[in-house]
């Protein structure tokens, strides 16, 4: 379904279009020159909903789980560097930076007192004491509560939105508040920036102070709602993100979340939901599972009692955290689960009702790969181009060693969506990789597969020192045809070792922006262990133990995978990418593996180029395209707001003014009347995104 979608959105879906409108046509020049391209819900017991009812503390197995990490981290992590007190400083910045980056809510007499944890929390570590770590969060909890509840005491007063002052919002390399009259003040003008943003969208003071109380208010729920796990997760974190930007711990429940994206599937009733107002909400219903199957659940429907099978007591869950709520849904296939529900558009108070699901295996489709056919026009004949967009490298890992036969997979999807354009007639295809972070490495592997014969795809050195090869598991090839690759800042990981060696092996043309260049490789601890006959889930940690290299004896690491013809973009290189982590390990390189390359495109790259930059020169969607960028560029560097009610009306005029200018160049390109007004623009967006 289509909704309304604001300016940012627009923005995207031109830009999208512009990106994937390059890559075709230069998909149909290679073409031509070669044959002369849900959030699913969240874990599985339940705890009290927050913390609320009592004072935050450590949990007694986070000790253990922390010691464990330590003795993991110790042994395997590519850095070697021991757990001593000048890592204990760095785990101390990065620690306070998660709690409070934007310095909002600690003072600085705050900040002075937890130096005396400066050079003690590597002891700390080993010896399983996670105090400090509860003290420090414990603090940021009681200030964010502060804060909060003096925003809302603002509410009281309209601001005199005639002054003229300004807001600085980035607050990163500022100081700590000193004392709290510096800190009321801060934020004094961040609520009334707030107002401010509201009253010139068009609300009546009522209405501000409704919204922003019940915005305030949320924040003291959540926060109260905090628990121990949750500080325990951000301490473990800090830590080992101060090794580097890729090792991580997930907690128990968000272990199971990163289990889930890898193999996009899970048992449950298939419903992805949000917290809206305190209620549990379905936002959408997975096609093909048991709630979609039954038709008892819809859209907008508010979830407010969960009761597990046909008889046990439903649970209220109103005011409870999602995952909270989601881990009571979530069961095993084949069990039963009660839910009370308030319709969707029903008043609270009005009457419930109580639906029964059985749970079952749900596949997360829509995060698949998918395909899509396109035809483009070059020199004077219609060439086909298939389009696959691969938004990460996944496995049912569980499924395929058990021995299941179709089990989901990456390589399997693709394969088959190639099949489908074959048949469609595609001469050509594109790899759409934007957005794509990664995943499970063998499907990068498999897939590279798929397009050279033979021959290794990736090189890999571990801690030791020790180099190996992994080689395409397939001596077959399944497409021969001209392939072009696309890429973005946000393509990462198995995405880049994909790009990598399709480029090394001369198999395909790399076409938009410079990669994130992550080229670690990350292994995975389950921290469970039995005792008494039960294993009790401690959560999960990857650490960083090597990393990747091409077949030319490159690392992806830092500098990614430069593309063959480069693509504008919105995203900032300057604010995205390995390179922007002041803890990201170094390039370097490694002897070539021994390869032989099946293509030579350079030849050509000169020529597509010039092609490209003539045929952009003309294209109206990418004058648009850089305009916007020079528009939001404009706006990045900006680092406060005026809280004058005219000075901000007028700066909007302007921008809009711009923006319609913008909108009506690329409208009279395309031989579309001319708008009158940025509501225009509005009321035009949902039907030109319907059509693209």
């Amino acid at each position: 379904m289509i909704t309304h979608r604001p300016a940012a959105s627009r923005t995207r879906w031109k830009t999208a279009i512009a990106v994937c409108a390059g890559a075709i046509a230069l998909a149909a020049l290679l073409g031509a020159a070669m044959t002369a391209t849900p959030v699913p819900p969240v874990s599985a017991s339940v705890s009290a909903p927050g913390a609320a009812s009592g004072k935050l503390a450590p949990a007694p197995q986070e000790g253990y789980v922390a010691r464990r990490v330590a003795d993991i981290v110790a042994r395997e992590h590519y850095r070697r560097e021991p757990l001593d007190d000048q890592l204990s400083s760095l785990i101390l910045d990065r620690y306070l930076n998660t709690l409070d980056g934007e310095k909002s809510y600690f003072y600085a007499s705050d900040i002075a007192d937890f130096e005396r944890y400066r050079y003690q929390l590597d002891d700390a570590i080993k010896e399983g004491d996670m105090e400090p770590a509860f003290a420090i969060f414990r603090r940021y909890q009681r200030r964010t509560l502060e804060r909060m509840r003096y925003a809302i005491g603002l509410l009281a007063t309209k601001p005199n939105f005639d002054i003229d002052e300004s807001f600085h919002f980035d607050r990163t390399k500022q100081p700590w508040p000193a004392d709290k009259a510096e800190m009321n003040e801060l934020w004094r003008e961040r609520v009334k920036n707030d107002a401010l943003s509201l009253v010139i969208a068009g609300k009546k003071w009522p209405a501000v102070v409704d919204t922003l109380r019940k915005r305030y208010e949320h924040v003291i729920t959540r926060i109260d709602q905090t628990e121990p796990e949750d500080v325990f997760e951000t301490f473990m974190n800090a830590y080992v993100l101060s090794l580097d930007p890729h090792s991580n711990y997930f907690s128990p429940r968000d272990s199971q979340e990163y289990n889930i994206q890898m193999s996009l599937s899970y048992e449950g009733i298939g419903a992805s939901l949000q917290l809206k107002d305190d209620y549990v909400t379905v936002i959408n219903v997975i096609a093909g599972g048991p709630a979609a199957i039954s038709g008892k659940l819809a859209a907008n429907d508010r979830i407010t009692a969960v009761g597990e099978g046909n008889t046990g007591e439903l649970t209220d869950g109103i005011g409870w955290r999602l995952d909270d709520v989601v881990q009571k849904i979530r069961g095993p296939g084949g069990t039963q689960v009660r839910l009370q529900l308030l319709p969707a558009g029903a008043a609270p108070g009005s009457a419930q009702k109580i639906v029964e699901f059985t749970r079952n295996r749900i596949s997360l489709d829509a995060q698949a790969a998918q395909a899509a056919l396109r035809k483009v026009t070059s020199d004077g004949r219609e060439i086909k181009v298939g389009v696959i967009t691969v938004p990460s490298f996944y496995q049912d890992y569980d499924a395929n060693r058990a021995g299941v036969k179709d089990y989901r997979s990456t390589t399997r999807d693709v394969k088959r969506l190639i099949t489908k354009l074959r048949q469609e007639g595609a001469q050509v295809l594109i790899m759409d990789l934007r957005g794509n972070g990664g995943g499970y490495l063998p499907e990068a592997e498999s897939m590279v597969g798929l397009f050279i014969h033979k021959g290794p795809v990736v090189q890999l050195r571990d801690t030791t020192g020790h180099i190996e090869a992994d080689d395409d598991p397939d001596p077959s090839i399944f497409y021969t045809g001209p392939l072009v690759v696309l890429v973005d800042r946000l393509s990462a990981s198995a995405s880049e070792i994909f790009a990598a060696a399709i480029q090394d092996y001369g198999r395909g043309l790399i076409v938009g922006q410079q990669t994130y260049g992550k080229g670690t490789v990350q292994n995975a601890h389950p921290l469970n262990y039995t005792v008494f006959g039960r294993s009790p889930d401690l959560g999960q940690l990857n650490v960083t133990i090597g990393k990747y290299y091409r077949v030319t004896g490159g690392s992806t690491q830092d500098r990614g995978v430069t593309p063959d013809i480069v693509l504008p973009s919105m995203i900032d290189v300057a604010d995205v990418g390995e390179s922007t982590h002041d803890r990201a390990l170094p390039w370097d390189h490694i002897r070539p593996a021994d390869f032989t390359a099946e293509g030579n495109l350079k030849p050509m790259i000169a020529t597509l180029r010039k092609l490209h930059d003539e045929r952009t020169r003309n294209s109206a969607d990418f004058r648009y395209l850089q305009a916007d960028i020079a528009a939001i560029d404009a706006m990045r560097n900006e680092k406060s707001l005026s809280l004058s009610m005219k000075t901000r009306e007028a700066e909007r005029v302007s921008e809009d003014k711009a923006r319609l200018a913008r909108e009506n160049v690329w409208r009279e390109a395309h031989g579309l009347k001319a708008l009158k007004s940025v509501e225009d623009i509005k009321t035009d967006e949902s039907a030109g995104i319907l059509l693209a």
